[in-house]
């Protein structure tokens, strides 16, 4: 184990914390599998309501039963009167049990989604923020679509299924060789939804995968929807997402033939054994065994004995969508509760510390990032450079922890910044994004990070980040409403409102991407005052930047190339090293061309002797 100096806690620490994620990881497995385990009573009544109901059913049987064998034969109109007031306070009853039992099915769904869906969301929303491949409209519809099995016919097959030898048994008490033609009729129908099982299910869960996927796609096309059309791209953009649609089509004409066929066989049964059944019972009746009403008692009692089954193969594809998307999130819930119930720790001072550090591309074996490693004081300040596609971005969210390494770690205070759990460690670390996205709402909202807004620390964000006057001229000022549904800003201007936002949580540690990329003179004089005011302030900053003015600001420069770092070390003595002649020989990369800007007196030249003087 790792022991870093100035820290003799982690040890113990990191210890403690293993042992809690170990107990935590042993609790939440499969978490909506506990959800349900909990609703076990609910559904031990739903079970016994579907008891009670499915034998209130052969009600209407025996009621025609004696209509034709008592009432038809005495002529007595007291028994006839009898029977219906009997019936009729049956059905009653009847219906007041199913009502519970929809009351209770509702409860249930509404448990899932009162315990649930924050955790799903919450957990779809980490997953696509770490760059992992994550549909949240599909993560969501797949809460609803559990909701909807939950408080429909579907769940009812499946509870009613068993409730078949309900019937079989009242066959039997008329006559055995009835019970024996229902049972018959039972197992062929029941092989009929193995069968399908077998056939059907395989199918339609490669559709719904597929599905997914060119819903995925599409959503993030729409994402870039205002460049596709200037361009032209509308064509391509269609046949990509066809070309997974097709894919869905093809397995979902898979599993709707497979299971045809099956229900092609299935309706030939069902139609074929009423007339079989009637055949069996006038022959028992000829022969003296049953009476004419048992007659057509027994051939409800057949078509209630299958009936459980025919609705389960008929909500077959609804059950299997429910299956699945109760092991998608069963899987998305597992992984995101193994990061919120970590211990809590103490707030960073800002120390970090990477080692080998080696990133790995989400979904692909190519390496973004490969052995690096560098250590920063609080206070310090870390310029990353090199050429477009060098590495410079992944570094930097895997820095913030929304990366995870594959190897290596990245420890702020000596704890791997993968295991601080986010909602504690993003206040204490500022993220200035190369692409400020504004949330819809107000500027203030904004700053204050969609939470409670504090006014004096928002408005010393803003000005902070040299935008404080700049929100003072919109049309409402700090309750001015920004992003798609409200005033649309300009990249610079949300660039500097996504900086003062990085700044509000008083960070230790300001991790900011490019953030002079999209700003005027002006603004970049104003950015390079808050860096300044950052380091007096002891705050730990990491930015990337292909412009050498700001070079000259950090204390260390990181060179990357093609995901490895080249150099690291102070600025001036890397800058230094360019007037070697010998830097060819030892592989030193000259910082002007690690940093996409050539050595000329246009570009590079003459910041890079700016700095150096």
């Amino acid at each position: 184990m790792l022991v870093f100096d100035g820290f003799p806690m982690v040890d113990s620490l990191a210890a403690e914390t293993s042992e809690k994620i170990q107990a935590a990881t042993a609790v939440t497995q499969a978490p909506l599998n506990q959800v349900l385990s909990e609703c076990r009573s609910a559904f031990a009544w739903m079970a016994f309501l579907s008891l009670i109901t499915n034998i209130l059913s052969v009600v209407p049987t025996l009621y025609m039963m004696n209509m034709f064998d008592r009432v038809l034969s005495s002529r007595s109109g007291i028994t006839m009167v009898s029977l219906v007031t009997l019936v009729t306070g049956v059905y009653l009853f009847w219906s007041a049990l199913e009502w519970i039992r929809n009351r209770l099915m509702l409860r249930i769904s509404l448990r899932i989604d009162w315990d649930m869906a924050s955790r799903v969301f919450d957990a779809a929303f980490r997953k696509s923020a770490g760059g992992q491949r994550n549909n949240m409209h599909q993560t969501m519809g797949d809460l609803l679509l559990l909701r909807a099995f939950l408080t429909g016919r579907p769940i009812l097959s499946v509870i009613d299924a068993p409730f078949a030898l309900v019937y079989i048994l009242v066959g039997g008490l008329i006559h055995p060789w009835l019970a024996a033609f229902a049972l018959g009729a039972t197992v062929m129908v029941a092989l009929m939804a193995l069968l399908n099982q077998r056939l059907a299910t395989p199918a339609f869960r490669a559709a719904n995968e597929a599905s997914h996927e060119a819903n995925r796609l599409a959503n993030e096309c729409l994402q870039h929807s205002e460049t596709a059309l200037a361009m032209g791209m509308l064509p391509a953009i269609r046949r990509r997402w066809y070309a997974r649609h097709r894919w869905f089509l093809q397995n979902q004409i898979n599993g709707s033939e497979a299971s045809g066929v099956i229900g092609w066989s299935r309706q030939v049964i069902t139609r074929l054994t009423p007339l079989l059944q009637m055949a069996l019972g006038i022959y028992l009746a000829i022969e003296g065994h049953i009476t004419g009403g048992m007659v057509i008692a027994a051939t409800f009692l057949i078509n209630r004995s299958v009936s459980p089954l025919k609705s389960l193969i008929q909500n077959w594809k609804e059950i299997v969508n429910a299956r699945l998307a109760l092991e998608r999130l069963n899987r998305l819930l597992f992984e995101h509760e193994s990061i919120v119930n970590r211990m809590r720790l103490p707030r960073p001072s800002g120390r970090l510390v990477v080692q080998n550090l080696c990133v790995q591309a989400s979904g692909s074996k190519r390496k973004l990032l490969q052995n690096n490693h560098f250590s920063l004081e609080r206070g310090q300040m870390l310029a990353v450079v090199g050429p477009n596609g060098a590495g410079k971005s992944s570094l930097l969210r895997t820095l913030l922890g929304l990366w995870v390494p594959v190897s290596g770690s990245v420890r702020l205070d000596g704890v791997e910044v993968s295991d601080w759990n986010p909602d504690e460690l993003g206040p204490c670390s500022g993220d200035g994004p190369h692409v400020a996205v504004l949330c819809e709402a107000t500027g203030a909202e904004n700053i204050a990070l969609l939470g409670e807004v504090d006014s004096d620390r928002v408005v010393t964000a803003a000005k902070q980040a040299g935008v404080h006057e700049l929100i003072l001229l919109l049309p409402a000022g700090y309750d001015t409403v920004l992003g798609d549904g409200g005033d649309r800003l300009s990249a610079g201007q949300a660039q500097r409102i996504a900086i003062a936002r990085a700044l509000y949580g008083e960070p230790s540690l300001v991790v900011m991407d490019e953030p002079n990329a999209k700003l005027d003179a002006a603004a970049e004089t104003a950015l390079m005052g808050l860096l300044e005011k950052l380091r007096s302030q002891a705050v730990t900053v990491v930015y990337s930047t292909h412009r050498p003015r700001l070079l000259a600001l950090a204390d260390i420069m990181l060179l990357l190339q093609e995901g490895q770092q080249t150099a690291v070390g102070p600025v001036r003595d890397l800058i230094a090293q360019r007037k070697d002649p010998r830097r060819e020989r030892n592989g030193l990369t000259t910082v002007a061309s690690a940093a996409g800007h050539p050595d000329t007196e246009t570009e590079g030249g003459p910041a890079i002797r700016e700095v150096r003087s």
